[in-house]
């Protein structure tokens, strides 16, 4: 299974929120959406960084109260890791585990094509897991 296919079927939706929000905007864009990170795009469209749940609550143990009237520029995560259509799920589960992420923002000839979170990717390996073990019990099975 590849990425791709993953995100064929979840879509490939991208929530962004200006590098100029505060966090408490985007912190209430975070709980509107139902999702745990949002990509930053600059103005020529690339990737600049990517804001999760975790940057907010860093920003908060460091600053208060007072961190949700700095900007995501001062707590986004700048140094992105992407993935590609291409990436296997074990691929990705690695690249995440290892880099302790839980959002891959997926990149394609230079192009946002979607983002993979841990969970999505933990469903999909579940799936295909099940499907393998009732392979299995069929054939075994008469």
């Amino acid at each position: 299974m590849i990425l791709e296919q993953i995100l064929r079927e979840k879509g490939s939706e991208v929530y962004s929120v200006a590098e100029s929000a505060t966090l408490k905007e985007a912190a209430e864009l975070l709980d509107a959406r139902k999702v745990g990170a949002m990509v930053i795009l600059g103005e020529s469209g690339a990737i600049i960084g990517v804001f999760s749940e975790r940057d907010l609550v860093r920003a908060i143990a460091r600053m208060g109260a007072a961190a949700l009237k700095s900007t995501v520029a001062d707590s986004m995560s700048r140094q992105v890791v992407t993935a590609r259509l291409g990436d296997t799920i074990e691929q990705t589960m690695d690249r995440m585990t290892d880099r302790r992420i839980r959002h891959l923002p997926v990149v394609e000839g230079g192009r946002l094509a979607g983002v993979i979170s841990i969970g999505d990717l933990v469903k999909w390996r579940i799936a295909e897991a099940s499907a393998e073990v009732a392979a299995i019990r069929s054939y075994i099975q008469p």
